[in-house]
């Protein structure tokens, strides 16, 4: 196997662990569960997640469960900082705390009472100021398992930019080889795992998909396979110029949630490309954002 070539069988071994652990969050994940779920011996995987994530193992996972964490500090009032202890399989609300604020450098009662969204009034304009220019329509849809083909881009949202069209060609030439390409059907997708506010930005990792029939596509040294859970969503529809994500985003979050009865469902987000902003005559983008919501 050529250099490139095991590399990127090692990269896809290391996504498909990343994307295990993030499907199973709340559980005890064990060395021996992952690395069989890698393909590598357990006496090695550990040295090569470090090697090739930059991050051991154990603070990797540790990060995922505190910022999934810091979503239900700030919107899930419901729970006690215990429930949320316990819910990310720590051992008491003690080792949670202790490792939440080490991480964060506050404890997670002192994030709940700067943070939470639930108990804020959001009729105040001047707090929505800047999101409010971009507002657009939500409906609250019941969307089936989407099945993807991805590729896993690891850095800022400003290199994802510049490595998009790109990113986009392979996906759509993988798509053809498969024979799993229909044009008129395909869609362009963005998952976000993490969140900007609190991951560093060389540990980002964002997952740009097209959809696919079926599962039965074959994973390729650098191209991989998952699916969207099905579920409820609130689906934000937009008309915006590049500028304006971050403010969409921002009235999603700050303004139509606190006030619809839902709250954020244990799932990643992620954007749907309706259009080509180059054939647009603004060069605006219309895109769908779908964030994942349940009852209180």
């Amino acid at each position: 196997m050529e250099s490139k070539q095991s590399r990127n069988e090692y990269l896809r071994r290391i996504y498909k662990v990343q994307d295990y652990i993030e499907s199973n969050i709340n559980d005890s994940l064990s060395i021996e569960e992952l690395a069989d779920v890698a393909g590598f011996s357990k006496f090695h995987f550990h040295r090569i997640f470090k090697g090739i994530v930059d991050e051991p193992l154990s603070r990797y996972v540790n990060r995922l469960k505190l910022e999934r964490a810091t979503n239900l500090l700030t919107y899930r009032l419901d729970m006690t900082i215990t429930d949320i202890a316990y819910h990310f399989g720590f051992t008491d609300s003690a080792v949670f705390s202790r490792t939440f604020k080490n991480y964060y450098g506050v404890s997670p009662s002192q994030y709940r009472n700067d943070n939470s969204k639930n108990c804020k009034d959001v009729s105040d304009p001047s707090q929505y100021n800047e999101c409010k220019k971009v507002r657009g329509n939500v409906e609250i849809v019941l969307a089936d398992d989407i099945n993807v083909a991805y590729i896993r881009h690891i850095g800022t949202y400003e290199e994802l930019t510049i490595a998009f069209p790109k990113m986009i060609e392979k996906l759509f030439h993988y798509a053809a080889k498969e024979n799993c390409h229909v044009f008129e059907d395909t869609k362009v997708l963005t998952i976000y795992h993490d969140h900007h506010e609190f991951t560093e930005d060389n540990h980002l990792r964002t997952s740009l998909c097209i959809t696919i029939p079926n599962e039965s596509a074959v994973e390729t040294s650098d191209i991989g396979i998952m699916v969207i859970p099905s579920g409820k969503y609130a689906v934000g529809h937009f008309e915006i110029f590049q500028d304006e994500y971050k403010g969409v985003w921002d009235f999603l979050y700050g303004e139509w949630l606190p006030n619809s009865g839902y709250k954020p469902r244990d799932s990643y987000p992620f954007e749907m490309y309706k259009n080509d902003p180059r054939q647009h005559p603004e060069n605006k983008h219309i895109v769908d954002i779908y964030v994942p919501i349940e009852p209180f």
